[in-house]
């Protein structure tokens, strides 16, 4: 009898320390209901795909699910395209917070930042 080797399977996107931290922070205070977050990339912006992070009530099918220190963290199973191989990561300075992507996929942006295309 041979033994089968399984590989785990990476992450479709990697989150930060700083990206884990704020998951946390936002799972501490979520609404009644909440599951976990979820990044999408819906169809807006100038560019045509943008980042879209909210908390989510329920398990869709084909999402990708990462377990994170602070709560579970979802990417949408329509948006897993475009997303492999990025990295999430949270900033904050003076004048700004937010969530901050690097997508290996992205082949340009608009210039306000707000959307990119594949």
């Amino acid at each position: 009898m041979t033994e089968t080797k399984t590989r785990e399977r990476p992450a479709a996107v990697n989150l930060t320390a700083s990206a884990e931290q704020r998951v946390a922070d936002l799972m501490a205070r979520a609404p009644d209901g909440a599951i976990g977050v979820k990044l999408s990339t819906p169809r807006r912006g100038c560019s045509g795909l943008a980042y879209s992070v909210d908390y989510v009530t329920e398990e869709a099918k084909f999402d990708e699910k990462i377990e994170t220190p602070g709560g579970i963290f979802y990417i949408d199973g329509a948006s897993l395209l475009y997303l492999v191989g990025s990295t999430m990561d949270w900033r904050e300075d003076d004048f700004t917070a937010g969530f901050v992507f690097e997508n290996p996929n992205a082949k340009g942006a608009c210039g306000c930042g707000e959307s990119f295309m594949v």
